[in-house]
């Protein structure tokens, strides 16, 4: 350890905080900081609930000042870490939060960078107990070490990392709208390909077009064949199907032919607990063996040669496509989709020969746009990786 630095637990360098009730407190009115008003992202408080002392929530019980650090110990929201700004001094938090008041040798900001640390974050996690919701007590957190210099070197390391934080945030927010455009640029493309008809375009319900099957259902305690079923987890993002990703299952029976996908199939999100995936859809690729789908989804086989399946997926994923899909015409978003929606589903498209250049024109911006997206993730990557690194010189005793 660097000359003139200590090891010491967190319990060292903290002094006793209070609890409270709201309930019998003078204070009428309160800010209450819930373990949801700490932004993962920002690492702040960005939002507090108003409420009256004999209104507070049995949680309510932490007692905060000004500078005092929270710390959230419960998973999922282990990682939700803020201090306390002084409008909210002598306000109220939840249980769920520990709350470290440094004692006057030791920065507030020093501490809260120090729980940011990988070292400390795997050694916390690692403590975690309970089944459904697994958490760390106030003294699990105050038996972990931290290197503690002076305080004036202490204050140094501080300013070090507002400062190399501030760039990086910037640097962040920079690359996460450039993605957000980047993205918005091909929707926006998409989009305008099914807006800005020319000559000899036409209009057909899908189901003129297609025919329409549900997919198979099977449970625990079905006996028959095993087989290979794309469900919704195999959707995401993707245009085409991840084939070498799917579940395999045992169904009641045998697979029936008319349950088998074929290559140039496009499955639907017939029905999922989150209504964002509903109506998103996949097209199958090249099929080398029996493969199914869920009963979660719907497929669409087209039946005639006058719209190409790429040219048909395109327009279902794009903005307009997806709106009329899931909000069913209502502006209410749906929580299911069925044959009946998909069959009266009004596809525009011009002659194939045209639908063939409007999908390369499409393919070579996916293709682009994936390209710059990736550029941005590995941004963020390595600006989430400089905080890392950051971290580890500083308590390293190396900044």
């Amino acid at each position: 350890m660097k000359m003139g630095w200590q090891k010491k637990t967190l319990g060292d360098v903290l002094v006793k905080t209070e609890t409270t009730d709201p309930a019998r407190s003078p204070q009428t009115e309160f800010d209450y900081i819930d373990v949801s008003s700490v932004s993962n992202e920002t690492l702040a408080i960005e939002e507090t609930q108003r409420l009256n002392g004999k209104d507070a929530p049995s949680r309510a019980r932490r007692l905060v000042k000004a500078n005092d650090v929270l710390f959230a110990t419960i998973r999922p929201t282990l990682r939700r870490i803020a201090i306390v700004p002084e409008e909210l001094d002598n306000q109220v938090c939840s249980t769920g939060y520990f709350v470290l008041r440094a004692k006057p040798d030791v920065d507030h900001r020093f501490v809260f960078y120090f729980l940011q640390t990988e070292g400390f974050m795997t050694a916390i996690e690692k403590l975690q107990r309970g089944a459904s919701y697994p958490a760390v007590t106030d003294g699990d957190v105050r038996s972990q070490q931290i290197p503690i210099p002076p305080l004036p070197e202490q204050h140094r390391i501080v300013r070090i990392l507002d400062q190399a934080f501030e760039g990086i945030a910037r640097a962040t927010a920079n690359a996460e709208q450039n993605l957000r455009n980047a993205r918005a640029f091909f929707e926006s493309h998409l989009q305008s390909v099914f807006t800005q008809r020319g000559e000899r375009w036409v209009e057909r319900p899908l189901g003129t077009l297609a025919t329409f099957r549900n997919g198979i259902n099977y449970t625990k305690e079905s006996k028959g064949e095993r087989v290979k079923v794309v469900g919704v987890r195999n959707f995401q993002k993707h245009f085409s199907a991840p084939l070498d990703d799917l579940d395999t299952v045992t169904i009641d029976g045998k697979l029936s032919e008319l349950d088998s996908l074929k290559k140039d199939d496009i499955l639907a999100v017939r029905s999922n607990g989150n209504i964002q995936l509903i109506g998103r859809c996949i097209l199958v690729g090249e099929v080398t063996e029996k493969i199914s789908h869920s009963g979660f989804t719907i497929r669409i086989r087209l039946s005639d040669g006058i719209v190409i399946p790429k040219y048909i997926c395109h327009f279902m994923k794009s903005a307009g496509s997806r709106k009329l899909l899931t909000e069913g015409g209502t502006g209410t978003n749906i929580k299911s989709l069925n044959q009946g929606m998909l069959s009266a589903l009004m596809i525009p498209f011009p002659p194939v020969p045209v639908q063939k250049s409007l999908v390369e024109q499409l393919e070579s911006i996916s293709e682009k746009t994936q390209r710059l997206e990736s550029i941005y993730r590995q941004k963020l990557a390595a600006l989430g990786e400089l905080k890392k690194s950051l971290l580890h010189q500083a308590f390293n005793g190396d900044l």
